[in-house]
């Protein structure tokens, strides 16, 4: 078993640098650096000290089997939504994706179609076009992609996503989970 690395995985997951977890656990971050290197090997009583800053219990640490990340997602998992006003549909790919970083969705756009306007926030956003072509308006600018091309854009302004073609659009839209 290799504790250095399921120590740092688990102070990646908290969001925590090396010297956070010295700091929290009165050891240097020299010494963290080495456990998550496996080095060195911590006492039982540093372990379980480390343990319970990074809020994960002993017997989870050492099973193998504990809650793996989900890794394959089916399609009787993905979950749709229609908005026949807006004429367009929506599929979450990832069945948990609000409890992750990123969101991943496949939208279809109709004819005239458009997808809601989103309001500023902290999030970076992905656009791939898989059929026909979008139009985003981003703040007071415009730009569209066509099949096979892609967009990305903080989203700092106002942005609305659009059906620039006369037939069905498709794309795979990732936004980031960080909102104001």
């Amino acid at each position: 078993m290799q504790i250095g690395k399921k120590i740092k995985r688990l102070r990646l997951e908290k969001g925590l640098t090396q010297e956070e977890l010295g700091e929290r656990t009165d050891l240097s971050k020299g010494f963290i650096s080495q456990l998550e290197r496996d080095i060195n090997s911590p006492s039982i009583e540093t372990l379980f000290t480390i343990l319970s800053v990074l809020g994960c219990k002993p017997k989870d640490f050492f099973n193998d089997e504990h809650a793996r990340t989900k890794v394959v997602f089916s399609i009787k998992e993905q979950i749709t939504f229609e908005d026949d006003d807006k004429n367009y549909k929506l599929k979450w790919l990832i069945s948990e994706s609000n409890e992750n970083e990123m969101e991943p969705v496949h939208i279809t756009l109709g004819k005239n179609g458009q997808f809601k306007q989103f309001e500023p926030s902290l999030s970076e956003t992905f656009i791939y076009v898989l059929q026909g072509d979008i139009k985003l308006t981003l703040g007071k600018q415009y730009y569209t992609a066509t099949k096979g091309e892609a967009i990305y854009f903080e989203a700092y302004d106002e942005h609305l996503l659009e059906n620039a073609s006369h037939e069905e659009t498709q794309i795979i839209y990732v936004v980031t989970n960080s909102y104001l």
